[in-house]
């Protein structure tokens, strides 16, 4: 097989000097001015009180050291088709320069600082990926072996796997009596793996919209449900699930007051850290379910949500799943909006169940949508 890395002959070092100054300056330029003329939804403005051009003068010194184009030590590779790698950070990051360098601001080789709710309002704000770092992050002191597979899939796992500063409960104990506190957090009754966690997806109820996943699985062929995606699956008791039904599902969740990825990690199965904007980071046609509870509904805006959906079919494999449970919006936002949006996009029916949510009152016109939708197995493009 080819070496996919070439030498060039023949450079001499005072070339390399002039190309590598050339390239650095360009990619200033471009971090400036190409996203501001290549896209037709532009990203939201910073508040004037923070907004600071993006130069070398206002940017950390690490982030520039990251994000400039870095040359390839042998040259052209035909992979790149260029002799230079760019970082795929960039402009969303610089819209936030005060974050930005109390973020990028540590002694290099050295600790990171303890800022775990700083680096998550940044990714949130679109800062995604975050920066990489030269430094090492914080961790308990007293750590210990995970519990072992399978006990640990339904098992709390120790304290000292988490650094609790950035919440508001110091252990897990608390987390899991914060079901019975005032004030809301997300998913508040996650991490008791005894309560409701215990029977989610078990058994289909009498209103239809709860769906088993023996059901969704009993729609395909024995064994064709092999790997799949969790969208914001909170303490992805929907992956340890599919683990027991030897299948393997990677879960997103973001740490909104707790350490969810740190207690997904510790169960056993895979925690991605990634928000809803970002595009999902799997290959065209590889998956063979996506599914995602509460998390998609009419809190996200309405293009976002076209984008992500199309995001979703463009993962699944023909033939894929997409388990849409509990969509959450307003009878008259579902029927102008959101169920015409869905349809748009060019899945098949399977289940689509509609109901009512009244535990805020019927007079609120709240409604849930729960839908088994599947990629066309033939021409799945040619809609």
């Amino acid at each position: 097989m080819d070496s996919p890395l070439r030498r060039k002959p023949g450079t001499t070092n005072l070339f390399f000097l002039v190309l590598l100054l050339s390239t650095n300056l360009l990619t200033l330029f471009l971090s400036s001015t190409f996203y501001s003329t290549s896209c037709s939804f532009s990203p939201p403005k910073a508040p004037t009180t923070t907004t600071v051009s993006a130069t070398s003068d206002n940017l950390p010194p690490e982030f520039l050291a990251f994000t400039s184009g870095q040359l390839l030590p042998f040259g052209v590779n035909r992979n790149f088709d260029s002799d230079t790698l760019y970082p795929p950070v960039g402009r969303s990051c610089t819209l936030f320069p005060d974050e930005l360098r109390r973020f990028m601001s540590y002694k290099v080789n050295g600790s990171c600082p303890d800022d775990e709710l700083l680096a998550q309002k940044l990714l949130l704000k679109g800062c995604e990926p975050l920066p990489r770092r030269r430094c090492r992050p914080s961790a308990s002191p007293i750590s210990v072996e995970p519990t072992p597979l399978p006990t640990s899939l339904w098992t709390t796992p120790s304290n000292s796997s988490v650094v609790w500063t950035a919440y508001t409960c110091k252990d897990y104990e608390c987390l899991i009596n914060r079901r019975n506190q005032k004030g809301f957090d997300d998913c508040k009754d996650c991490f008791d793996l005894q309560g409701r966690e215990k029977n989610r997806w078990m058994s289909t109820k009498s209103n239809g919209i709860d769906f088993s996943i023996d059901d969704v699985l009993a729609t395909k062929p024995p064994g064709t449900i092999r790997i799949g995606l969790d969208i914001g699956g909170g303490v992805a008791t929907f992956a340890v699930r599919m683990r027991e039904r030897n299948i393997t599902i990677v879960t997103t969740s973001m740490n909104l007051n707790g350490p969810f990825n740190n207690f997904i990690a510790a169960r056993g199965v895979v925690p991605l850290y990634i928000s809803i904007s970002q595009r999902l980071p799997f290959f065209d046609n590889t998956l063979d379910i996506v599914h995602s509870m509460h998390v998609l509904s009419n809190w996200i805006p309405t293009t976002l949500l076209h984008f992500l959906l199309f995001d979703i079919y463009r993962v699944l494999r023909p033939g894929g799943l997409f388990w849409l449970d509990h969509f959450f919006c307003l009878g008259d936002e579902f029927k102008q909006v959101y169920g015409p949006l869905i349809e748009s996009v060019g899945f098949k029916k399977v289940k689509w169940v509609e109901g009512k949510k009244l535990d805020r009152g019927p007079q609120r016109k709240e409604m849930y949508l729960s839908a088994l939708l599947e990629k066309p197995l033939k021409n799945s493009w040619g809609l």
